[in-house]
């Protein structure tokens, strides 16, 4: 793994930012780079009838859960502000972006690829990816992968594989457990399951012998490997 000192995750909902860097992350923050957990929006309640406290209540323990997951990934998280209903124009969204990346210095960026069935997936890739892409052209080095998140995988092509020792794989659940939603207290998909078996898919397809994340090349600014 080259130097890294500063990473950021950014992620459309809470929990997409520990799945997409979260197995990566961690491995920097050892080496002792600054690690943190970028949440674009926040959850609401569905309920029509929910009453402003319950509201307000239900936002407090999310950004709670982003706090200790953070924390369980030796790293640090911001919420920026939005939920679903008030997502930003591409071009102010990107511009953020942008300038948290000059001003955090960042070296490395994760975020989600774009072919999702989520559209504010879509949006936190197309703004991200633009905002790398401007400080490349601009001369700054900046690198940009992109994660896997099990609603993001069409047309997603695993290019760089990292083995996890048990205690990383630990530390990653523990830190994923901190979500009601992981935990299956939201809805019905099976997170632990899922990744749990998509670690071993990509151990055998890379030919590596323990679990195994995998990672996408951002091509359309890359023009080599690295």
């Amino acid at each position: 793994m080259r130097e890294i000192k500063r990473v950021v995750s950014v992620g459309a909902h809470s929990l997409d930012a520990e799945i997409l860097g979260g197995p990566i992350m961690l491995k920097y923050a050892k080496q002792g780079a600054h690690c943190t957990y970028i949440h674009v929006t926040q959850g609401r309640l569905e309920d029509p009838n929910a009453t402003e406290e319950e509201k307000n209540k239900y936002l407090k323990e999310l950004l709670n859960q982003n706090k200790r997951a953070a924390e369980k990934l030796n790293g640090d998280t911001i919420w920026l502000g939005y939920v679903s209903s008030n997502m930003p124009p591409l071009d102010e969204f990107s511009a953020r972006m942008e300038q948290y990346f000059i001003d955090e210095k960042v070296d490395l960026v994760i975020t989600h690829w774009r072919g999702s069935m989520h559209p504010r997936h879509i949006n936190t890739h197309d703004a991200v990816t633009a905002a790398v892409k401007r400080l490349r052209q601009k001369g700054n080095p900046i690198k940009l992968v992109y994660g896997e998140n099990f609603e993001d995988l069409i047309g997603f092509i695993p290019q760089a594989y990292f083995k996890l020792e048990q205690n990383e794989i630990d530390q990653w659940y523990e830190a994923m457990e901190k979500y009601t939603v992981f935990c299956g207290e939201v809805n019905d998909f099976p997170y632990k399951s899922y990744y749990s078996t998509i670690g071993k898919v990509r151990e055998i397809e890379s030919n590596n012998n323990g679990y195994t994340v995998a990672y996408m090349y951002a091509s359309l600014i890359e023009n080599k490997l690295w």
